[in-house]
């Protein structure tokens, strides 16, 4: 368990002399210009001009990212990568790896002076191994279009994030991006066989073999991913695909109480039929979206909602026997089954109509991404009406229950000039809440510019430190993304 606002042991701290400094960054001095560059690369695509500087300044966090980026980079290969990582390590120039910028914590937002990496235009699906059982992808290959060429050869890749439309593949291994279906599937990071990368500078490896079993060396794939473009950039990516699995079907329940639809969701994921989709909304989420959805049918003073999907080949009528006698079982005061996709598109498209259902609640609002123990969401919830009225902001519950992600929404009212800030003091009491209870302030955005200041009472300070050198070792100029996730 992570130490919690405790100081560090003497012989700890003696351990860890001489640290790494904290978010490292290139030396300052003066820095080649965008035609300096294109001079040396004259090959690669780059953007100095002002509209390709401000679109790509920040992703979709509220971090506003440096008014003040050096260039655009579009590399076509990894070669490319190669020349302008190794431009970049000479010269101490700052490199922010980014796909389409659909992440919320700010890890590809601009620094002074940096080159901005744009890797989408590598976007080929190289290889769908159906034998093998692994397709081969360049990272800004989107997420929905590899499940696509997946499923034409029979085949599932697995993870599947709420930006799967729009996201890149890159960005997901970048940021170990989770979703729905991690109760049954697990983060990207259990789907990631091998990736080719390139270091800081401008050395290309392969982090391991294609082959389901190696114990040669340390894990460097796991490492890769998650590091949200701080040690390497990824420049190919290999993945493990799955058997194709049934039609997806699913039950809804509805309760009088939060307390009862935890119960439930408890009860569904440590039963023995693993759902592949666990999701869970409190009274005030269905407050907003019946507000917001007024031909959705959601009964007034329902305390939460839950709903258990399962895409079984074999066994799945008994699956859904089971989730209805588990939300039976905990007091439910309606279940409906989604039989049909069509059933279970709208009870999910309810589901993902969340966020602006419950910023409409007051007009303006922030999202949250902590993660409990399963066994503690109930703990976890009971605090959040005490916060809300203490910060006066209105606090919605919802999330990932069978993994024990949850992502509050925090609306207030924008006419007020001090609201904004209330939210974040509230946001960052309920992420140290969640710390406090052993778990985590990012279960799946990551960490970026937006969750640094959590990170002291999140990590112990050893293990902090030793992910600091570790840094240092793969990137000694603090070129690659500097100032984020350490």
């Amino acid at each position: 368990m992570p130490s919690i606002s405790s100081p560090a042991d003497p012989s700890t701290a003696e351990a860890v002399a001489a640290p790494a400094a904290a978010h490292t960054e290139p030396a300052a001095g003066p820095r080649p210009a965008a035609t300096d560059i294109r001079a040396a690369l004259p090959d690669l695509d780059l953007d100095d001009s002002p509209t390709a500087l401000a679109s790509h300044r920040t992703d979709r966090s509220a971090m506003p990212g440096s008014a003040h980026p050096l260039v655009v980079a579009r590399p076509a290969s990894t070669e490319q990568v190669s020349a302008l990582l190794s431009y970049a390590n000479t010269h101490r120039i700052p490199v922010i790896p980014q796909g389409t910028r659909t992440g919320v914590s700010g890890a590809a937002t601009a620094t002074e002076g940096a080159i901005l990496l744009d890797m989408t235009r590598m976007d080929r699906i190289l290889e769908v191994d159906a034998d093998d059982m692994i397709a081969v992808a360049q990272p800004g290959v989107i997420v929905a279009d590899l499940a696509e060429a997946a499923a034409q050869k029979g085949l599932f890749y697995a993870p599947d994030p709420a930006s799967s439309g729009i996201a890149t593949l890159g960005g997901t291994v970048a940021t170990n991006a989770g979703g729905m279906r991690c109760i049954k599937y697990g983060v990207t990071r259990e789907s990631v066989r091998s990736l080719e990368i390139v270091t800081a500078d401008g050395t290309v490896m392969r982090t391991r073999p294609r082959t389901v079993k190696t114990v040669a060396g340390l894990d460097l794939t796991g490492l890769i991913v998650g590091s949200e473009g701080t040690l390497a950039v990824v420049t190919e990516i290999t993945v493990k695909l799955l058997a194709a699995p049934g039609l997806e079907r699913g039950v809804v329940g509805l309760f009088p109480t939060l307390a009862q639809g935890l119960a439930a969701t408890n009860r569904i994921a440590s039963g023995a039929r693993t759902p592949s989709r666990l999701e869970f909304m409190d009274g005030l989420c269905l407050e907003a979206l019946r507000n917001h959805l007024p031909d959705a049918d959601i009964p007034a003073g329902a305390g939460a909602w839950v709903m258990a999907v399962t895409d079984s080949i074999d066994g799945a009528d008994a699956d859904l026997a089971g989730f209805v006698a588990a939300m039976e079982g905990s007091g439910a005061s309606s279940v409906t089954r989604a039989g049909t996709a069509e059933e279970l598109e709208e009870a999910l498209s309810v589901r993902r109509r969340l966020q602006p259902s419950a910023r409409a609640l007051r007009g303006g609002s922030i999202d949250g991404d902590i993660a409990v123990p399963r066994s503690r969401l109930l703990q976890f919830a009971e605090q959040v009406p005490a916060l809300a009225d203490r910060f006066d902001v209105t606090i919605a519950l919802g999330g990932h229950a069978g993994d024990g992600n949850l992502h509050p929404i925090l609306a207030f009212d924008p006419a007020d000039a001090e609201a904004p800030a209330r939210a974040e003091e509230a946001l960052e009491t309920l992420s140290r809440l969640a710390q406090k209870m052993g778990g985590t302030m990012s279960g799946e955005h990551g960490v970026g510019l937006e969750k640094l200041a959590f990170l002291d009472t999140e990590m112990d300070p050893a293990a902090l430190e030793l992910q600091r050198r570790i840094k240092a070792l793969f990137d000694p100029n603090g070129i690659l993304n500097p100032g984020k996730k350490f």
